[in-house]
């Protein structure tokens, strides 16, 4: 579960690696646009879709969820698993195993939250340059390679593939040491919508017969 959680959160973006010495301006003012676009919604939800594959580009699972945000909280839904963060605490629920692991929420940590994946993150924890231009899914993007600066990652490379017309991140691929690629997409986004707080915090009530355990 701790896994998977990791997965999402490093993907809520990453690829193939390359030493690099320095960042590139051009692709800094890309990601700059990204993050100012993104701080100008007051909350934001949008579908996904999550596709594991090996080395030999064979898919080994594909799951679809949802992922919502309102400034430092965040809720992702997806098959067999919620979070909910609320800025103060983090709920990772496993419905298979019927358990819900508490934490405390470290905005100052190295984790990556949804939010970052949207703002600077990447000046202190990557490397980057502009690919350049491609087209996906029929949508013109601007292709952006990180590469972590913590060589310790258990991915060496990421790919940020930024949509042109809307400044958002359209898709991101994670490339692990071991040869496994994670691509995360993301599509169907809503800015701005009416979201309630209490879509941030794991309610007991809801999940009758689900072990909390604290680790707080």
């Amino acid at each position: 579960m701790k896994h998977l959680t990791i997965i999402i959160f490093s993907l809520l973006s990453i690829l193939f690696a390359q030493a690099q010495t320095k960042n590139d301006p051009e692709a800094k003012k890309v990601l700059d646009a990204v993050s100012a676009k993104f701080k100008t919604f007051k909350s934001l939800k949008g579908n996904f879709t999550l596709e594991v594959k090996d080395a030999n580009g064979k898919t080994q699972g594909k799951k679809t969820g949802v992922v919502y945000m309102k400034g430092v909280k965040y809720r992702i839904s997806i098959t067999g698993q919620e979070i909910f963060c609320d800025g103060k605490n983090v709920w990772t629920l496993d419905k298979d195993a019927k358990e819900v692991q508490i934490s405390e929420f470290d905005s100052n940590s190295g984790s990556l939250t949804p939010q970052k994946l949207f703002t600077n993150f990447y000046d202190k924890d990557f490397f980057y340059k502009l690919n350049g231009d491609k087209a996906v899914s029929g949508k013109s993007v601007k292709e952006i390679e990180l590469t972590p600066t913590n060589k310790s990652k258990p991915f060496f490379k990421v790919l940020l593939n930024i949509d042109k017309a809307t400044n958002m991140i359209n898709s991101t691929q994670i490339f692990e040491k071991t040869g496994n690629r994670y691509q995360y997409a993301l599509s169907n986004i809503s800015t701005n919508a009416a979201i309630g707080d209490d879509m941030f915090v794991f309610d007991s009530k809801k999940f009758p017969g689900v072990e909390i355990i604290d680790l707080r």
